[in-house]
């Protein structure tokens, strides 16, 4: 008896043990726990320890907090001009409330999935495939608009909404590139002609700057030119007069001396006379000198001359 007292009480023990342990839940960052007590909910245990009551409290779920990721398969949606195209979108999103997205929906991430799929093909068949193909920024706002006005009721915030891939059908996608080609073709004819036509504008330009440079130059060449030979007249006129000094006053200086020796030697009035008659002579011979005689001086000449004669005679 007293050995099956020990095992019952032992097994009590581990029974006990189990309780204690299973009662203690750790739950690690990015999570939390939905707990139930006797079937209703009771709390919501964030990261760390806590103690629960067993065999009365009951983990319900396991929620992420973190920011999560759903990747939705593409689906086929006609386009407003009757183009049959498939597109797939990348939901990015994050629970707030995790009681509202446990209780509130038996599945939130197919209810996130069936809304954008849903809302998707209404944008999208309100729109041609043109527009499709360039308002991807715009069906995306569009989208995330609606389902996360949707999902609030989940307890879900939608962070963000992208379109994937947009695949139009193999005849569309070889028109769009032919057209894409015609595109192409088009703008290097247009680059290209433009490109000529800035090169035929600068080479006229150069030419005309050209031109001008070279009036410019042959202008300055004739200024210089009449410059110079102005100061070259400038100077032979200036040497000319130059010269016709010097002789003036070599002959002055001639004249002088030639007093200054008539004076030192005691010559009479006749020599004086005479001697002047020969410098005058002398004078006149050079075509740069011009003579001003007064009146008195010319009617005396002919008395200079008969008494120049006579000493002539004489001698």
């Amino acid at each position: 008896m007293p050995s099956i007292i020990s095992i019952i009480g032992i097994i009590l023990l581990i029974i006990v043990l189990a309780a204690v342990l299973s009662s203690i839940k750790v739950v690690n960052t990015g999570n939390v726990y939905i707990v139930e007590r006797f079937g209703q909910y009771h709390r919501t245990l964030e990261p760390g320890w806590h103690f629960t009551i067993p065999f009365a409290d009951f983990v319900r779920r396991k929620i992420s907090t973190k920011q999560q990721i759903l990747d939705i398969e593409p689906q086929s949606v006609i386009t407003k001009d009757n183009v049959k195209i498939s597109i797939d979108n990348v939901i990015f999103y994050k629970i707030l409330n995790s009681k509202d997205a446990v209780y509130n929906i038996e599945d939130y991430t197919s209810g996130i999935v069936y809304s954008t799929i849903t809302n998707m093909r209404n944008i999208v068949g309100d729109m041609t495939l043109d527009e499709v193909l360039s308002g991807r920024d715009k069906i995306n706002l569009k989208l995330l608009q609606i389902i996360d006005e949707i999902t609030d009721a989940y307890g879900i915030k939608i962070l963000s909404v992208e379109i994937k891939n947009i695949m139009p059908p193999n005849e569309i996608q070889m028109a769009m590139e032919k057209q894409m080609k015609a595109e192409r073709d088009k703008r290097a004819t247009i680059l290209q002609a433009e490109g000529q036509k800035q090169s035929e504008i600068e080479r006229a330009e150069g030419e005309k700057r050209a031109v001008i440079l070279q009036a410019e130059a042959e202008k300055e060449a004739n200024i210089r030119r009449a410059e110079g030979l102005r100061e070259s007249q400038l100077l032979e006129a200036e040497g000319k007069a130059r010269a016709i000094e010097i002789i003036a006053n070599a002959e002055a200086e001639a004249i002088n001396r030639v007093n200054k020796a008539i004076l030192e030697s005691g010559t009479n009035e006749t020599v004086i006379a005479l001697k002047q008659v020969e410098a005058l002579i002398e004078m006149a011979k050079s075509p740069a000198n011009k003579l001003i005689l007064p009146n008195e001086t010319v009617s005396s000449l002919g008395s200079i001359a008969a008494i120049a004669e006579m000493l002539k005679k004489e001698k």
